[in-house]
This record gives structure tokens, sequence and C-alpha cells, in this order.
């Protein structure tokens, strides 16, 4: 995944911080449904927050990792547990992508 520049990354921030986790990932850990999920979410709204449970960082970087690398999602913000990721869809979805319906947020 190509790396965002400054200007866009700290506008999906902007976006991102209105945003609630829609993925949960726990003890079960980075499960086929898991990324399925995720995958779907981000096809919807293209800005997501995903929430990993633990207390290792180290897990939790990696959990994070691991999750954009299988999604082919761009890592747009870590902040303790939460992490936001961002993928352009091919076809935006007008009624739920975030960057649509949060795009006032970034002006």
């Amino acid at each position: 995944m190509a790396s965002l520049s400054t200007q866009e990354s700290k506008r999906l921030r902007q976006i991102g911080h209105a945003l609630n986790p829609v993925i949960l990932i726990g003890a079960q850990g980075l499960t086929e449904n898991v990324i399925e999920e995720t995958i779907r979410a981000l096809k919807d709204h293209e800005l997501i927050k995903v929430k990993v449970a633990g207390e290792d960082r180290e897990i939790r970087a990696q959990v994070i990792e691991e999750i954009a690398e299988q999604t082919r999602s761009a890592v747009v913000h870590k902040i303790g547990k939460v992490v936001l990721l961002y993928k352009k869809s091919a076809e935006q979805n007008q009624k739920l992508s975030n960057l649509v319906r949060y795009a006032h947020l970034s002006n």
C-alpha cells in the first residue's frame, strides 16, 4: 500500500477522530473471519477504526502490521489499542463511506 502524504494523513485523522471502532480483535487474535470482516468494512467505509485487545505492545503492533498487510490497507494512525486503517474503495459508496459522510470535518 502506498504511503499517505502528510496532508492526506492529517485529513484522514481528522475524520477518524469522529469514528468508533467497528472491528474488535480479541483473545482469538487475527482469525480469517476478522480479516474478512475488516476487508468488508474497508470496502464499505474506506476509513475504519480497529481495536486490538491485549496488553503486550509488541504483539499488538504485529497484529496491526499483519491486518494492514492482509487487507492491503494503510495504517493512518495508532493510539494505544486503536488503529485507524484506510483503503480507497474502487466504487465509493456515498451512503457508507466515512470519507463522504464526514467530509465536512476535514475542511
